[in-house]
């Protein structure tokens, strides 16, 4: 199972946030979901759940976003299992960065995806085999 992207929580939160002031970057987002053959992971299908129906200034209902997380893990998707998990231990100590976008990392990398969509990273930076692109910025739009 390999796929072209890996999307990040943010991206997903973007698709459904009805914001008039995020309109652009839920464009951009919902355009990244049509256009790209794209992986998640448990950890990012659950922060989106948690994101979309709390934390938005207009959350979703459970319902809906039950239907989004049911659509996204469809998709290719990693599971959070021991080999996940100590992964990304190593790589957030080697590369300095936060375990859970170590996490991200490695699960991109374990679906085959050479780009991982996220403003969570520095954008152009490589880890492993993964770039990371913010498709929010002006030179991706």
């Amino acid at each position: 199972m390999s796929v072209d992207v890996f999307l990040d929580t943010n991206v997903l939160v973007y698709a459904v946030d009805t914001d008039p002031g995020a309109q652009a970057k839920r464009d951009r987002a919902r355009q990244l979901i049509r256009d790209d053959r794209f992986g998640t992971s448990a950890q990012v299908v659950q922060e989106f759940y948690v994101t979309v129906t709390r934390k938005l200034a207009k959350p979703l209902v459970p319902g809906v976003a039950a239907r989004w997380v049911d659509r996204l893990t469809r998709m290719p998707f990693v599971p959070t299992d021991a080999i996940l998990l100590k992964t990304a231990i190593v790589r957030a100590e080697a590369w300095q960065i936060p375990y859970w976008d170590a996490a991200v990392i490695s699960a991109a990398e374990a679906l085959g995806a050479k780009t991982l969509f996220t403003e969570d990273l520095n954008d152009g930076q490589l880890y492993g085999t993964v770039r990371v692109v913010n498709p929010f910025t002006t030179s991706s739009l």
